[in-house]
């Protein structure tokens, strides 16, 4: 799970505390274990505030001093469509959260909410950067040697060419300086290798990547190689992106319960595991889907972090963990400053 590093600066988080599939009360309760771990941290709950008041003092500690709540009286529904929630839903948790961002108020958004109204209402408040017509959702994937980062992975279910080769350079520059590398290598995600393969959109963004003097394009990889650290960025559309990481989340929390399952069986399972619990306790970290719970949409000219809608209470520690951790390595501002030389 990302660390947030203690300082002397405070970081301000807005949270969206009525969105998602569990609820208010997993939101309200993940964010008091935030504050409590890690000190640097403040936090701005938006929505109802007589239930989440309600929530937070029904905590061991009737709250925290380092928790406020900003009053927001609708909520943007899972199922609703962008275009209404643009129209009708100014006043929910959701706009308000993005709108204290905007606002200079906090340095990052964190919602579980409908991804499609994040997007939508993320372009309309907070505004992308010249020349990036669409956020991408990205999110850094485990690999042997150190993280890949993904994108885009659900905000935008079709994408051209030249939008696959705005998010090869989005993912260039916030992967910049991670795995040791200023060069990371970007690769296109793709049915196969060859040159020939792929849709018409794919292999024109391959084209447009591969003419670029701005990026280390390496070709494309399959899904098999997500994880085998062969590339540093990979990038794709949001329908094959959200399907390949859900895909590898899936096969992650069946091998961590198969191995749960094998050491709790019989005398000799239950030995074996407890002499093999320290290293099976690193494994888990590295692959539990719950550790790296929170893209970040890039693009948008402030950080907003998309949570699971099905988060868990550990899953909104982790993406309210990965909201501080972009503000703190200033990827909007190294965006702003680097995509005018880059995009066209």
């Amino acid at each position: 799970m990302p660390a947030v590093i203690e300082s002397r600066h405070t970081i301000t988080l807005a949270i969206d505390a009525m969105s998602g599939d569990r609820g208010p009360g997993v939101v309200v309760a993940g964010a008091l274990d935030a504050v409590r771990d890690h000190k640097a941290l403040k936090l701005i709950l938006v929505g109802n505030q007589d239930e989440l008041r309600a929530l937070l003092r029904s905590g061991a500690d009737e709250g925290h001093p380092r928790i406020e709540i900003e009053h927001a009286p609708d909520v943007v529904g899972m199922g609703e469509r962008p275009s209404r929630v643009l129209r009708q839903k100014q006043q929910s948790s959701m706009a308000r959260a993005l709108e204290l961002v905007r606002d200079k108020r906090a340095q990052a958004c964190v919602s579980a909410g409908n991804t499609g109204a994040l997007m939508a209402l993320g372009r309309y408040i907070l505004k992308t950067f010249p020349g990036i017509d669409r956020p991408a959702i990205a999110k850094s994937v485990p690999g042997p040697r150190g993280e890949c980062l993904m994108l885009d992975l659900g905000a935008n279910v079709d994408a051209s060419a030249d939008h696959l080769f705005q998010f090869a350079q989005m993912g260039a520059v916030a992967a910049a300086g991670k795995n040791g590398s200023d060069r990371p290598r970007v690769a296109l995600l793709n049915v196969g290798e060859e040159e020939i393969k792929g849709r018409e959109e794919v292999r024109l963004a391959s084209h447009m990547l591969a003419q670029s003097s701005t990026v280390n394009y390496i070709g494309y990889i399959e899904g098999s190689d997500l994880f085998r650290g062969v590339a540093d960025v990979v990038v794709c559309d949001g329908f094959v992106g959200n399907v390949a990481l859900k895909t590898g989340e899936g096969v992650a929390t069946l091998l961590i319960n198969l191995i749960e399952d094998a050491f709790r069986e019989g005398l000799y399972g239950r030995l074996v595991g407890a002499l093999a619990k320290p290293m099976l306790a690193r494994i888990v970290r590295k692959v539990d889907p719950h550790q790296y719970n929170g893209a970040c949409l890039l693009g948008l000219q402030g950080v907003v972090i998309k949570s699971h809608g099905n988060a868990s209470e550990r899953g909104i520690v982790s993406a309210i963990c990965q909201a501080a951790d972009e503000v703190r390595s200033g990827v909007t501002q190294r965006m702003g400053d680097r995509l005018d030389d880059l995009i066209p």
